[in-house]
């Protein structure tokens, strides 16, 4: 009997636990998948306390990693930030869902440059929000070079060999071999492309290390005289080790986007877009900015910087003139990119 009584309140708990399972209010959760190191942790906490809605968070290294996650529905994400090209690609596969800005008011704070670049590579603005911007340029230790750096050709010369950190993304090591060689960083070219591919092949022997995020550590501490790196890093790394100095080289280089995307198979899309509504809250896309320390284009976070020196700073907030030799990436079919990673894993590779 005690037997028969234990079963039958075995199971009352379990069609209770499971049909409370079954009651849970749709949207409850929000599925969100980043860059690494992308957004102060005190956001997603304040976000759920204001609204309820956890924030299930995860993290990715270069939108090569990204894209077949999404394109597979490998694991479902309702928002996702993607770069320039990328999303162009996402949105030429009829990947993105278009965004209902009635749910985004705090678009008024991202100033309008920013939306009429994203215009390149997403017209109209249907599809992305813009979230942080930089450039690519090359961040050097004054005490370990002989120079003052201006030019790609540095991270080729044979007298830094062992001393050079190489961007680990095949886009960026393209479009600066292709920059330095005179040519558009978006070439569809192969003759080109073979050209930049053997110029990165003579630089593997020089490198120390192909690194994406690994950058900032290694050159603050010293570990290497000259590295590849995005705009935000440097200004961490400026901070951190005042010895180490930021240039867009005068060939050209990358301005890039990270935007917010939706999924088109997103299940909590109205949730995605309040929370990226909360994101361009000023209050918190300065928290993000401090955090992380890329280029905000949320115009009334700037005005909110309180660092002088950070909030005019050259390299968060580069000049019309570096920004005329910057072109962004442009996605470029499914052929030529799948060229473009072919001949970047022969280089990974040190094959001829």
């Amino acid at each position: 009997m005690k037997k028969l009584l234990l079963i039958l309140s075995l199971m009352i708990v379990s069609i209770g636990i499971f049909t409370g399972c079954g009651n849970k209010e749709e949207g409850e959760k929000l599925y969100v998948y980043n860059w690494g190191e992308y957004m102060d942790p005190e956001v997603r906490d304040l976000f759920e306390e204001e609204t309820g809605i956890e924030v299930v968070y995860d993290e990715f290294e270069q939108n090569e990693e990204m894209f077949p996650r999404i394109k597979t529905n490998a694991v479902q994400f309702d928002l996702v930030c993607p770069s320039d090209y990328m999303i162009q690609k996402m949105i030429s596969e009829d990947l993105l869902a278009e965004i209902n800005y009635d749910n985004v008011p705090n678009i008024e704070y991202i100033a309008q440059t920013m939306l009429e670049s994203s215009e390149a590579f997403d017209p109209g603005n249907k599809y992305s929000v813009p979230y942080m911007w930089g450039t690519l340029g090359i961040l050097y230790n004054k005490t370990m070079v002989d120079e003052t750096i201006d030019s790609w050709s540095a991270i080729f010369d044979e007298k830094y060999s062992g001393e050079i950190l190489m961007i680990d993304s095949v886009r960026d090591a393209f479009g600066i071999a292709l920059e330095y060689l005179g040519y558009d960083l978006n070439s569809t070219n192969e003759a080109e492309l073979d050209e930049a591919k053997a110029l990165l092949q003579a630089q593997y022997p020089l490198v120390q290390a192909y690194v994406v995020d690994q950058v900032r550590d290694k050159m603050i501490g010293g570990e290497a005289a000259i590295g590849v790196i995005y705009s935000g890093e440097a200004i961490y790394t400026k901070r951190e080790n005042p010895d180490l100095e930021y240039v867009v080289p005068k060939e050209g280089s990358n301005q890039w986007i990270d935007s917010w995307v939706i999924p088109k198979n997103a299940k909590n899309k109205e949730n995605a877009e309040a929370f990226i509504n909360f994101l361009n809250k000023p209050e918190i896309a300065l928290m993000n900015f401090e955090y992380i320390t890329y280029s905000t284009p949320n115009t009334a976070a700037r005005d909110m910087i309180e660092d002088e020196d950070i909030k005019n700073s050259s390299v968060a907030f580069p000049d019309q003139e570096t920004l005329d030799r910057c072109t962004p990436f442009q996605f470029l079919g499914e052929e030529i990119e799948n060229l473009y990673i072919d001949k970047w894993n022969d280089v990974k590779s040190n094959i001829e």
